[in-house]
């Protein structure tokens, strides 16, 4: 599609509002969750074809905990919560108040924890974006898998579309200050072509 070269700097800053604001709301929930006090960065966002997403996370080999959601509503499509496997430990110790370092593995505790912050944080920025655009986006009942980065960014694993779709890739680093610790967490947002260009019109009239 064109629409993304033909975005100006103007609508492409739009865009990174719309991020920024999901990202406040995230780490707004994410400090309710664990009780901590949490500041953020300002978040990175591309607009990239599925095909390329796995060179943003480096090593395809690198094991990541993945929460993946469909989206239902105005817009249709897939989103996906992707953490580094280190930091998915870190946040089921911030979330069943463990020390530092305690989680080792992803139990069905864990597995749960991370299911349910997975809603909460994506859900964070549905809703960013469903103010933006005026419409309703309801999220599905989220699902975990824990795996190899390249295995989890194939359209195999999504059940979605065709490799040279479009996707918005999110990067936000939240810093809990007290534990003097960081979680790095990927949000893409994988609409379908009906809603990529519903999207892009909205970009373009904001």
């Amino acid at each position: 599609m064109d629409e993304v070269r033909d975005l100006k700097e103007l609508q492409l800053d739009a865009l990174k509002e719309v991020a920024n604001i999901g990202a406040g709301h995230a780490a707004t929930a994410l400090s309710q969750l664990t009780n901590r006090r949490i500041m953020i960065n300002v978040p990175q966002i591309e607009i990239t074809r599925l095909e390329d997403v796995p060179q943003t996370f480096g090593d395809p080999e690198a094991v990541v905990a993945a929460v993946l959601m469909h989206v239902l509503g105005d817009l249709t499509g897939r989103t996906l919560l992707l953490l580094p496997e280190e930091n998915a430990w870190l946040l089921c110790d911030l979330l069943l108040r463990r020390s530092a370092g305690t989680t080792a593995t992803i139990g069905q505790l864990e597995e749960s924890s991370l299911k349910e912050a997975g809603n909460i944080l994506s859900g964070a920025y549905l809703n960013a974006l469903s103010d933006f655009m005026g419409m309703m986006l309801l999220p599905s009942v989220p699902s975990l898998v824990v795996d190899l980065s390249g295995a989890v960014l194939t359209t195999a694993f999504l059940n979605f579309g065709q490799d040279r779709d479009f996707v918005f890739c999110v990067e936000t680093n939240f810093h809990f200050t007290e534990a003097e610790k960081t979680l790095t967490g990927h949000f893409l947002l994988l609409p379908d072509l009906a809603s990529l260009r519903a999207i892009f019109e909205a970009i373009r009239l904001s």
